[in-house]
């Protein structure tokens, strides 16, 4: 007499957790959510925040389903996509398995860290405060980051790259090259490098003049280095005034020899590699073609006939 009671029960269990499990699967996110778990969030606060945010009818049922028919694993923060048609199983399984939505923020070669700044502060998914990261300590790429990240973390991970890109560069430099002592010396020259030509090829021949200039005690004679402490990094946006090529700044290289005060800008890694690797050459000078590149030249003789067709060009063009 007791079986049938018992099977009765147990087709009634079978049935009461199919038609919750049928709960469980069946879709409820009516469209495209971004949903955002906090760090340190519980499954309980995380079914909290989802009934808040109306993607979700009852936190206490999600949990109890939970409990029933999700993993244990734990939630992840963050930020998800949950897809218009997911199910409770489909957010819970996002929750703890998915990979968070993750955002680029950028930093061109050549880009002064006075503009870094401003990027950081201009993005509006980023969070607290940020100073303005010292000159040449930001390696330019692209860096993910999350909603809601801080500022200072993102930077933070921009120099831990460029410390990385040197200990990785350094080492493989070609001793004798260029007359440079240290790491940071590299990226000083490698800066101004990265301002001075925008043609890849060209790179390791511009680090050839100024290695080859350092080590005969010439100036460097460079344009970038003089409108840094006028514009930190900016674009100038007029010629050069004769007073400020007279002017004693620590960057002015017409004035002053050797190395500039500091970098003028965050060099990337293929300038870094140029002066610490720059093509043999016995080139002292060049000027522009153009084109957007540049003529070479050993002497001054050389680099007087070289200026002459460059300012032809400017005349016909009606620069002049």
């Amino acid at each position: 007499m007791k079986r049938p009671g018992r099977l009765a029960a147990l087709v009634l269990a079978l049935a009461l957790l199919m038609v919750l499990g049928s709960w469980w699967i069946a879709g409820v996110v009516g469209k495209d959510t971004n949903f955002v778990v906090p760090r340190g969030a519980t499954l309980t606060s995380v079914a909290q925040k989802l009934e808040k945010e109306h993607v979700i009818g009852s936190a206490g049922a999600f949990l109890w389903r939970a409990k029933v028919f999700g993993s244990s694993d734990p939630i992840k923060a963050g930020e998800f996509l949950l897809p218009e048609g997911a199910s409770r199983a489909k957010i819970l399984d996002t929750l703890q398995h998915g990979q968070p939505i993750r955002r680029l923020v950028t930093v061109p070669e050549g880009m002064p860290s006075i503009m870094v700044y401003e990027r950081l502060k201009a993005e509006k998914l980023l969070t607290g405060p940020v100073m303005v990261p010292a000159e040449g300590s930001v390696l330019p790429d692209s860096y993910d980051f999350e909603r809601g990240e801080a500022r200072t973390v993102v930077l933070a991970r921009m120099q831990a790259a460029m410390t990385k890109a040197l200990a990785e560069l350094w080492p493989k430099r070609k001793v004798g090259s260029c007359p440079l002592g240290t790491p940071q010396d590299a990226v000083n020259l490698a800066a101004i490098v990265e301002k001075e030509t925008r043609k890849p090829a060209e790179r390791p021949i511009v680090a050839s003049v100024y290695c080859n200039r350092l080590r005969v005690g010439m100036k460097l004679d460079a344009d970038p280095t003089v409108i840094y402490p006028i514009t930190k990094g900016k674009p100038l946006g007029r010629r050069i005034f004769r007073s400020e090529l007279n002017e004693i700044t620590g960057y002015n290289t017409y004035r002053e020899p050797g190395l500039p005060a500091g970098p003028i800008t965050n060099p990337g890694r293929a300038s870094i590699a140029a002066v610490l690797n720059p093509a043999q050459t016995e080139y002292l000078y060049f000027v522009a073609d153009g084109t957007g590149g540049h003529v070479f030249a050993r002497t001054l003789a050389e680099q007087e006939a070289n200026k002459a067709k460059w300012f032809a060009i400017r005349k016909a063009r009606g620069e002049m």
